[in-house]
């Protein structure tokens, strides 16, 4: 699995870059790099760019689960941007477990993303 985390402070969102498979420990690395940004800024914006991307075992899925319901309010929108239909299918699974906006982008219109996810309301 290859996770990276960029946080576009002047646009408060955080783009995070996933690749191959998603396990537990992941999440280990993950759950306090971004709990900090919210402690630090508040509310976030995500873009959740999957490249490649194998999908989670299920510990991760629990831990994802445990994360979205622990800051239900504090993602305020979420872009996911991927390659496969059945990512924009994660992108509706996710709906309840947050208060975000959430909208999918196929790769090519990783731009549009950034553009959206910047934007305030």
């Amino acid at each position: 699995m290859s996770l990276e985390i960029i946080h576009h402070e002047t646009e408060n969102y955080v783009e995070i870059n996933m690749s191959g498979k998603l396990v537990k420990e992941d999440y280990h690395d993950f759950t306090p790099t971004i709990e900090t940004l919210i402690q630090q800024h508040g509310p976030l914006h995500m873009l959740v760019v999957l490249h490649d991307f194998h999908g989670w075992t299920m510990e991760a899925i629990w831990e994802d689960i445990k994360f979205d319901v622990k800051h239900f309010k504090d993602i305020g929108k979420l872009a996911m941007v991927g390659e496969k239909k059945w990512e924009e299918g994660m992108a509706m699974f996710c709906k309840p477990f947050t208060s975000a906006k959430v909208k999918y982008f196929d790769l090519h219109e990783l731009d549009a993303a950034r553009t959206w996810i910047s934007e305030t309301e």
